[in-house]
């Protein structure tokens, strides 16, 4: 898969996606990372990207141009269905289900905005898609971008070692993950739970699943809502309820 990073700060992105499993898969060509230096495409001698808003206001606004030039300069490169996504505290939260949407296509291009946002003129004309990682504001766009090319590529065959790494991870199927343990036995007097350590799988996947609804519910329980479950699921969940108004 091909990603396009639509940014003021290149150097921003290749720090931050420089690393790790994704370095690893770019090594390998599983994926590929190109940033497009907004700058590169100001008709400005100062490389100036921004003006000041119409109406007037605080701060400064990225300038269309720039922008639908640097877009223009990798169209021809981009399949018919590529999503061009702009990084927005105004677009829907990003979730797993739309990592797992976007995985599916062969190219994505990330828009960074700056400043005040950027010329709505612009937007209309490339942007298909807008994303918030949530109700806060940054800086810029390159932390959230950076967040969408991580979360959609890990989900791109041979990106990590085995499939199964994510497919018990939170969210895959509308759950948050059951706890993890790992060596020593014991630590500062808390043992891993005995299930764990017993060998039969069938109880092991037993207990995960249960954890993984118990810790849905308590930390959650909005997420039960759309979550993927079975009539086991939904008994052991009632148990739950009714252990807590028990307790209560």
């Amino acid at each position: 898969m091909k990603f396009y990073i639509l940014t003021l700060f290149p150097e921003m992105i290749e720090a931050g996606l420089g690393h790790s499993i994704i370095k690893r898969a770019r090594d390998e060509g599983i994926i590929n990372i190109e940033t497009i230096d907004i700058r590169d495409f100001s008709h400005s001698k100062h490389r100036h990207v921004d003006d000041y808003p119409y109406g007037g206001g605080a701060g400064m606004v990225m300038q269309a141009q720039p922008v639908y030039d640097a877009f223009m300069s990798i169209k021809p490169k981009l399949s018919e269905s590529c999503p061009v996504v702009y990084m927005t505290p105004q677009g829907k939260t990003f979730t797993q289900s739309k990592a797992e949407e976007l995985s599916c296509f062969e190219d994505m291009v990330i828009l960074c905005g700056h400043y005040e946002g950027v010329d709505e003129r612009v937007i209309e004309e490339i942007v298909t898609c807008e994303i918030s990682l949530g109700d806060f504001v940054l800086t810029g766009g390159e932390l959230p971008a950076m967040a969408v090319v991580d979360a959609v590529a890990r989900l791109i065959p041979g990106v990590l070692n085995k499939e199964e790494s994510f497919m018990d991870e939170s969210f895959s199927d509308g759950l948050l993950e059951y706890p993890q343990y790992t060596r020593p036995a014991e630590f500062m007097g808390r043992r891993v739970p005995d299930i764990l350590l017993s060998g039969h799988h069938g109880n092991v996947d037993k207990w995960r699943r249960e954890q993984s609804l118990e810790r849905t519910l308590r930390k959650r329980p909005e997420l039960l809502e759309k979550a993927r479950l079975d009539e086991n699921d939904k008994k052991y969940i009632d148990k739950l309820r009714n252990d807590n108004l028990t307790k209560k």
